[in-house]
C-alpha cells in the first residue's frame, strides 16, 4: 500500500501591518525633508524586519504634543485602526506619541481594544510584552512635566530679561516699539495707555472705557477695529505696562509723564 504525505507545509508567518508615527518639522522650509528623511527610515525598518509591511507614515506638524485633539495625522492613525487597516504602531518616543499623560493612556486603551499593539522605539516598550499601562505611566508623566518644566523656565527667563531692561521682542507691547534694537516708548500709544489708567481711576469701568476709545477712533495694532472690554482690563491688570512707561519716559525727552 502506497502512503501520501499529506501533512501540511509550514506556514509562513502572516505579515504585519505596521503603520509609523512621528512630528515633522514645525518649519515649513523645513517640513518636506523631514518627512522624507522619516520616510526612508521606516521604510528600511520594513526592509530589515520582513514581517512587516509598511501601511503608512502619519506625520504631524511638531508645534506642541501637550493636545491630542489638535493632531490630525494622529486622529486619522486612531481612525484607520478602527477601520482594521492596521496591526502595529511604531513611534519613537512617549513623547512624540503625547506628552499628555491623560491623552496617551486613552489612546493607549483604545488601541488595545482594538488589538493594535504599539511600540515606543526609545524607551524600549512594547504593548505585546509587557503590562504597558504601568511603565508608559511613568515616560509619560515625566515627558508632561518636561513640557512643563520648559515653559515655566521661557517664562521666568522672559520675566528676568524684561525687569533687567535686555529682553527685545519682536512684538513689543503697545506702548512701545524698536528703535534701533531697542525698546523704547511710542508715545502716541503710550499716551493710550496713560489715559486708561486715569480713566480708570476715576472709576470709570472697562467696558466705559472701551467705549470711550472706540467713539474717538483710537487706532489699535494689527489690524484691529476696536477696544474691548478684555483689552482694557489686560491693560490695567499689567502694571507692568504702567511702570515700564514711567520708567521710560523719565530716561526719555520723547515721552514725558
Amino acid at each position: 500500500m502506497t502512503v501520501t504525505d499529506i501533512s501540511r507545509e509550514p506556514q509562513k508567518p502572516e505579515v504585519i501591518r505596521l503603520a509609523a508615527y512621528c512630528r515633522v518639522s514645525s518649519k515649513s522650509a523645513d517640513q518636506l525633508h523631514s518627512f522624507a528623511a522619516q520616510i526612508r527610515y521606516y521604510k528600511d525598518y520594513e526592509r530589515k524586519n520582513p514581517q512587516y509591511k509598511l501601511v503608512d507614515v502619519y506625520a504631524d506638524e511638531g508645534l506642541s504634543g501637550t493636545d491630542m485633539k489638535k493632531r490630525d495625522e494622529q486622529n486619522r492613525l486612531i481612525r484607520d485602526c478602527k477601520l482594521g487597516k492596521i496591526d502595529r504602531v511604531i513611534t519613537k518616543s512617549v513623547s512624540r506619541f503625547a506628552r499628555n499623560t491623560q491623552e496617551l493612556l486613552v489612546a493607549l486603551r483604545t488601541l488595545k481594544e482594538l488589538g493594535v499593539s504599539i511600540f515606543f522605539e526609545e524607551q524600549g516598550i512594547d504593548s505585546d510584552k509587557m503590562n504597558m499601562e504601568m511603565l508608559v505611566t511613568f515616560p509619560g508623566m515625566a515627558a508632561q512635566q518636561e513640557s512643563v518644566n520648559i515653559s515655566d523656565h521661557l517664562r521666568r527667563s522672559y520675566q528676568i530679561r524684561m525687569e533687567s531692561g535686555e529682553f527685545n521682542c519682536n512684538a513689543p507691547a503697545y506702548g512701545f516699539e524698536m528703535v534701533n534694537g531697542q525698546m523704547v516708548v511710542k508715545e502716541d500709544e503710550a499716551a493710550v495707555i496713560r489715559r486708561i489708567f486715569d480713566l480708570y481711576l476715576q472709576g470709570i469701568g472697562k467696558q466705559n472705557i472701551a467705549n470711550i476709545l472706540n467713539s474717538e477712533s483710537v487706532p489699535r495694532r494689527y489690524g484691529q477695529q476696536k477696544w474691548h472690554h478684555t483689552t482694557v482690563d489686560y491693560v490695567v491688570k499689567n502694571g507692568s505696562v504702567k511702570i515700564g512707561l514711567n520708567q521710560k519716559a523719565r530716561n526719555s525727552k520723547r515721552a514725558p509723564v
